[in-house]
C-alpha cells in the first residue's frame, strides 16, 4: 500500500513539474533567433488570433490626464477641472458628445467645433458638491463617430455645519 501511495504520489510531482511553462532567457532563445526562415513553423489560426497589436494608430484624441481628484471639498460649493485634449492625428477631430454618468457633474467642451491636426481643445468637467461622502464619477468622450474615451473625477464632500461658529468672548476682552 505504501509503494502504490509513493508511486502516485511520484507520479502527481513529475505531471505537475512537466506542466509547468519554459522560462525564457537569453541562453534558451538564442538557439531559435538563428534557424532559419525554412525551420521556421507557420502559426496557427489560434496563436495568430491571440497576437494583439497594441499600438492604436487611429486614435487621435489624447488626454494630458485621465483621472483627476478634487481631494476633500466643502458640501454646497460647486468645483470644476478643465481636462486638455490635442488632436494626434493627420485629420479634423470631431467631438459628438460629452457624457456625465450622473447630473450631479456637467461637462462643457466646444460643440460643432473640429479640432484640426496639432491643436487643442478643453471640457471643463463640474461637480456639484451637494451629497457628503466619497464620489468617483465617469465622463465619457465620443469622437469621430464610432470612437469613445472615459476620464474620471474623483474626491470626497465633507459636511459644512449647519450653524455659525459661537462667538468668542476672548476677542471682546482683547477689544476693550
Amino acid at each position: 500500500m505504501k509503494k502504490l501511495a509513493i508511486l502516485t504520489t511520484c507520479f502527481a510531482i513529475s505531471a505537475v513539474v512537466c506542466a509547468q511553462p519554459q522560462v525564457v532567457t537569453a541562453k534558451n532563445i538564442e538557439p531559435q533567433l538563428q534557424k532559419s526562415e525554412s525551420d521556421v513553423k507557420p502559426v496557427d489560426k489560434i496563436e495568430k488570433a491571440a497576437v494583439i497589436d497594441f499600438k492604436k494608430t487611429d486614435d487621435v484624441l489624447s488626454l494630458k490626464e485621465m483621472e483627476y481628484s478634487f481631494g476633500k471639498i466643502p458640501q454646497g460649493k460647486p468645483v470644476t477641472h478643465i481636462f486638455e485634449i490635442t488632436n494626434t492625428g493627420k485629420e479634423p477631430l470631431k467631438i459628438s458628445n460629452v457624457q456625465a454618468s450622473c447630473g450631479c457633474t456637467t461637462p462643457v467642451w466646444e460643440q460643432n467645433k473640429d479640432i484640426a491636426p496639432g491643436q487643442s481643445s478643453k471640457i471643463t468637467v463640474g461637480y456639484n458638491a451637494a451629497s457628503e461622502g466619497p464620489f468617483e464619477k465617469t465622463i465619457t468622450i465620443s469622437y469621430n463617430n464610432n470612437q469613445s474615451k472615459v476620464i474620471k473625477i474623483k474626491g470626497e464632500v465633507w459636511k459644512t455645519p449647519t450653524e455659525s461658529a459661537p462667538a468668542n468672548k476672548a476677542v471682546e476682552g482683547l477689544k476693550n
